[in-house]
């Protein structure tokens, strides 16, 4: 009887155990390597401190561009990141266009600095109110190319966060996430898209006064053209004015013709809940375009300074790849099909 009893311990103490060993294998799998993915801080300044980088968009490939930096971020600098991505539910494939579902957004509840290349996103009010919360804590954000037009609402749609929309016309949030937090919404190409690139003209007053975004950064072409920017905010700093060149590669002239717009800038925003957070903005960050090594590093540097580390950035900011990095070029429609969040790893 006693070798029965012992016999039938053991047999449910292995079946638990099983079960918890299953249990692990499909937390585990979840969390690295179907819905976003997880890189742990190495040594450097920023051990301990949490980077979610949120991708998603439908044209500059930031699925691509979003875990390369992740990586520089984590290897170089010691930072722990996550990146997220629009993810096709039933697939559980990477559908850049796919704009109602970006899972993992919970991550930003603790998150120290959130980096998101977005488009015309309308999430479901459980992953918005993430951002939202985030937002209203006051947290630093940087935000590149299209995540100045980042939400898109049908007119249908009645979410509690449409004054998030590109165009919205909320009393305080006209013009919506972009305009109220980043600076700037949609407004136009002023360039010649896909036509014309971007060649980068360091400010010089802000060069003058050794703004430390700019430590070390001195030669940035991209292939993405240069976005309209009708107005910042009195608080704006702009770093970095782009102009306009005649084809799309570095070596080819200035157009003239076409006036100097911000392309990179620092605010601060204030949240509906009174917390004031910092923000550093781009209207680059096309995946093609962050092969400009001192582009990688005026990230890496906003991220330092956004974080309050300034004083750790150095004029030699390491921002080698890490591993393999052959970006698409941009353009609506031309992502890899059937890509899984584990292939970016």
């Amino acid at each position: 009887m006693k070798n029965l009893k012992r016999e039938a311990v053991n047999s449910r103490s292995l079946t638990l155990l099983a079960l918890a060993m299953l249990l692990s294998v499909c937390t585990g799998y979840a969390q690295h390597g179907e819905l976003w993915l997880e890189y742990a801080g190495g040594q450097g300044p920023g051990k301990g401190k949490k980077i979610v980088l949120i991708s998603g968009d439908d044209e500059y490939r930031s699925e691509e561009g979003m875990p390369m930096l992740a990586k520089i971020l984590s290897t170089h600098h010691g930072f722990d990141t996550k990146v997220l991505f629009a993810i096709d539910p039933e697939k559980k494939e990477i559908i850049p266009n796919y704009k109602s579902n970006i899972p993992g957004l919970h991550f930003l509840a603790d998150a120290d600095l959130v980096i998101m290349l977005i488009r015309f996103r309308e999430l479901p009010d459980e992953q918005m109110k993430f951002i939202d919360d985030y937002i209203q804590a006051g947290k630093p954000i940087i935000g590149l190319r299209t995540s100045t037009h980042a939400f898109n609402y049908g007119k249908d749609n009645q979410s509690k966060y449409r004054k998030y929309h590109w165009m919205a016309s909320e009393a305080g949030w006209e013009k919506g996430f972009g305009k109220r937090i980043l600076g700037e919404t949609w407004v136009a190409h002023h360039g010649h898209h896909a036509v014309e690139g971007t060649r980068a003209m360091i400010d010089g007053l802000s060069h003058s006064s050794k703004h430390p975004i700019l430590r070390g950064v001195k030669d940035i072409w991209v292939a993405s053209d240069v976005y309209t920017v009708n107005g910042l905010g009195d608080d704006a700093e702009v770093l970095v004015h782009g102009a306009v060149t005649h084809g799309m590669t570095a070596d080819t002239p200035i157009n003239w013709e076409k006036a100097l717009m911000p392309i990179a800038w620092t605010q601060t925003y204030t949240s509906d809940a009174g917390n004031s957070g910092k923000v550093f903005t781009s209207t680059m960050g096309a995946s093609v375009d962050l092969e400009s090594a001192d582009l990688r590093k005026l990230v890496v540097n906003a991220a330092y300074w956004c974080l309050n580390m300034s004083h750790l950035i150095t004029e030699n900011t390491k921002v080698d790849y890490v591993g393999a990095y052959n970006p698409t070029m941009f353009g609506f429609d031309n992502w890899r099909r059937g890509m899984k969040v584990a292939d970016f790893k």
